[in-house]
């Protein structure tokens, strides 16, 4: 290269160098470090490595830059818009070649690290820089004079067309790579993990290659199927964890496991054929094949981290609660049993600590609080609540066992999310009365066409969001009192309230399936939302700090939880109704990060290290933080922030004892 050569500008990034004429763009911006995706090695296949030529003259650079100054459009770019389509203005750059001066536009698309960004409520952007890449190679034909073996020249392959040296390869890869050189003709796709590893062989041109990643939570599974090229969302399930038939929460698992022989095998083979199945439901929605998945990241709590890997989790059951590994790990996809392609990977996030696991530091990842300034709560409400508290400064950890109450079980008419269950709950002050929606219908109940609208689904039972909303409706119209008891002398105003034995339930819904909220149904909800907040109480008092700035509520359940309620009910501290949001589900969204940038691996597994983790089963203030924490919203702190969006009722005492007299003077009545 000298002075006369033309000079070649790459943007965004500034880039530049002057190289002869006749250089391929896709060279110079290699040469350079300029970030342009290639998957076919400059064939004009793959069209991964698009640019725009800038029109006009640019001061800043001295250059002018057009059409002309690059070769016209190639046999090899018309052959491709012919095939693919090649939208106007813009060309390969494996194919385009310099000839003066020129400004080379990079479009995002066609950048290897590009911004991904997720289409979810939190909307975050991701970078793409996956772990698995795709190569397309020609491979020297083996003759007579050269005896070298086929992977060999595959490696020489590799080395010359990409600069991957050194590289090592499955087994299971060699076992076909003959047939797959030779059904392709010589050439081949190669898919090469970490830089380090061949992992899997196909013949002639691929540029797909797909990546899931899986949040095992205790109630549900869900997971995410991303093209690794893109990072484009293909496909998304969900299944309930089917070793709730073992135990509704984990200490319930835990127990299975102590005293059921190879109790533990039993609920690791239940979840690694759930996953086997997700697998299969994604690959089927998106028209590929499970052959094509070719890595995973895993979050999920240590109990079900140490199941899925298949570890028996009996020591996570009491203190010191001592996990096996908390570090991350990268596995076989085959030695957990996924039916996968048969040499992926599987990259498992690490825990934090024994009751604090890969889900935490998912989302962790996902929210990245540690890189601000306030003073930031997150929250994933689950059957067993991970909740991190912190800053930039200092950040802290723990779980609390708020048990499944949140997500409709242990209430009389609850049920998990799905078509016909209460979602949404509004109770009228004045005459007690409710209206409602339903998952699957955007009509209230009280509008004319909403049997019409439910008549597929029906009313089938309450989710956790509406068990939330009723429960905090019963207060806010006065039906509970802040301790929670149902004051049974409103049965005077209201035929909604019915006696129940010796307590009083509410009647939410009238119909083939009579739906009721029981004194019972209240408490299981206090009892869950108390551990809850006294879990967060706990974190505040090691900081040292009386408020919070932002609240995240993480998770399938937290996504779909109204702030106002959930803190009208005291799940959660007083905080901004306006900074208080959901976060969809962050530790799902950490496994996709950590599935689309290798670099974010890194980044957690560091910071991990630094989260402090606080064990509230030892704590002696959990208890009397938990007994506050019943009365609702908090039998302690005043929630400023929330009287100004909401008029909370005024304390009354409790009705129960004289309700019960004034029952049983009626029953003796009608004796």
């Amino acid at each position: 290269m000298t002075d006369n050569d033309p000079l070649v500008v790459f943007m965004p990034s500034g880039k530049r160098g002057r190289f002869p004429a006749g250089t391929p763009l896709l060279q110079a911006a290699r040469a350079l470090g300029v970030d342009v995706d290639s998957v076919c090695g400059g064939r004009g296949i793959c069209g991964r490595c698009q640019v725009l030529i800038a029109e006009g003259e640019f001061a800043k650079h001295g250059v002018r830059s057009g059409a002309t100054s690059v070769t016209p459009l190639s046999e090899v770019e018309s052959r491709y818009a012919n095939r693919k389509g090649l939208v106007a203005g813009r060309r390969l750059s494996c194919s385009t070649r310099v000839q003066s001066d020129v400004v080379v536009d990079v479009p995002p698309e066609s950048q290897v690290h590009r911004q991904v960004v997720r289409k979810d409520a939190d909307a975050r952007e991701i970078k793409l820089n996956p772990v698995v890449r795709l190569h397309y190679v020609e491979v020297r034909e083996p003759d007579m004079q050269d005896p070298s073996g086929d992977l060999r020249r595959l490696m020489e392959a590799l080395e010359r067309e990409w600069q991957l040296a050194g590289l090592a390869c499955d087994l299971a890869v060699l076992r076909d790579l003959q047939t797959a050189l030779r059904k392709g003709q010589w050439k081949a796709t190669v898919a090469v993990h970490d830089g380090k590893q061949i992992i899997a062989v196909w013949p002639g041109f691929r540029d797909k290659a797909f990546g899931m990643a899986v949040d095992v939570g205790s109630t549900t599974v869900a997971a995410h199927l991303c093209n690794l090229g893109t990072g484009e969302l293909v496909a998304a399930a969900g299944i309930m964890n089917p070793q709730i038939r073992f135990g509704e929460d984990l200490m319930s698992r835990v127990s299975y496991a102590m005293m059921n022989p190879g109790g533990a095998l039993q609920m690791t083979d239940a979840i690694r054929s759930a996953l086997s199945a997700l697998a299969g439901e994604l690959a089927s929605a998106a028209g590929i094949e499970r052959e094509d998945i070719l890595e995973l990241a895993l979050v999920g709590n240590p109990i079900m981290h140490h199941l899925v890997l298949g570890i028996d989790p009996t020591e996570l059951g009491g203190a010191p609660f001592a996990l096996a590994v908390d570090h991350s790990l990268t596995l076989r996809a085959s030695s957990l049993g996924l039916a996968v392609h048969p040499d992926a990977r599987v990259y498992v996030l690490p825990c934090i600590a024994g009751h604090v696991g890969a889900d935490a530091a998912g989302m962790i990842l996902a929210e990245r609080p540690d890189q601000g300034a306030e003073m930031t709560l997150l929250v994933d409400v689950g059957t067993n609540a991970e909740i991190v508290l912190g800053n930039r400064d200092r950040l802290l950890a723990c779980s609390s066992p708020t048990g499944p109450a949140f997500e409709g079980a242990q209430i009389s008419c609850g049920q998990r999310a799905a078509p016909g269950a209460i979602e949404r709950v509004r109770i009228d002050p004045a005459t007690l009365e409710p209206r409602y929606k339903v998952i699957g219908s955007d009509l209230w109940s009280d509008d004319a066409a909403f049997a019409a609208a439910t008549s597929a689904t029906g009313v089938t039972g309450v989710c956790g969001s509406g068990i939330i909303e009723v429960i905090a409706g019963m207060y806010l119209a006065g039906i509970i009192n802040q301790d929670g008891v149902i004051d049974g002398r409103l049965q005077d105003r209201s035929d909604r309230i019915v006696a129940n034995d010796r307590t009083f339930s509410y009647v939410l819904h009238r119909g083939a399936v009579p739906m009721q909220i029981t004194q019972n149904d209240v408490r299981a909800i206090q009892l869950a939302k108390a551990a809850l907040h006294a879990g967060i109480r706990l974190l505040m008092d090691h900081l040292g700090v009386e408020r919070v700035d932002r609240i995240g509520l993480a998770g399938a359940f937290g996504s779909h939880i109204d702030p106002k309620y959930a803190m009208v009910l005291g799940m959660i501290p007083d905080c901004a109704l306006e900074r208080v949001a959901s976060v969809g589900n962050a530790a799902g969204a950490g496994a996709r990060i950590a599935l689309l940038d290798s670099t974010a691996r890194t980044a957690i597994e560091d910071l991990v290290r630094r989260v402090e983790k606080i064990e509230t089963a030892i704590e002696p203030r959990f208890q009397a933080h938990f007994i506050d924490a019943m009365a609702i919203p908090h039998k302690q702190a005043a929630y400023p922030e929330l009287r100004k969006a909401v008029t909370l009722p005024e304390k009354k005492e409790s009705a129960a004892q004289g309700a019960t007299r004034g029952r049983r003077g009626r029953r003796d009545t009608i004796a």
